[in-house]
């Protein structure tokens, strides 16, 4: 991947983390405002997504976002929300990593 889908990959997780945490204050407070604010946050996500799709082809694109986006909003939502994930969901989550890590990498590692 080239320095610019990097940083394009880089801008949509924030871009997603943001529209994460707009929601989750929605979810607490629900204001038409943040539900606004949300969809438009994940729509440009996604366009940007598109960019990536386009460049990279879209299981790379899509599995290498999941990824990334489980480990920041998982940050997010145990630092900053003070959410917390019980033993079995904390596996799951390490589980979810090394899925989409092996789906991302399998082919360099394969050898193709």
């Amino acid at each position: 991947m080239s320095a610019i889908g990097l940083s394009l990959l880089g801008f949509s997780t924030v871009i997603f983390l943001i529209a994460a945490m707009v929601a989750k204050h929605w979810g607490i407070e629900p204001t038409l405002g943040k539900l606004v604010v949300t969809l438009i946050l994940y729509s440009l996500g996604n366009l940007i997504m598109l960019r990536l799709v386009r460049d990279f082809g879209m299981s790379v694109s899509f599995s290498l976002s999941a990824v990334i986006q489980l480990i920041a909003v998982n940050a997010v939502a145990i630092m900053y929300f003070g959410e917390k994930l019980s033993g079995i969901q904390g596996i799951g989550v390490g589980l979810a990593v090394v899925a989409v890590a092996l789906i991302t990498l399998g082919p360099a590692l394969a050898g193709k």
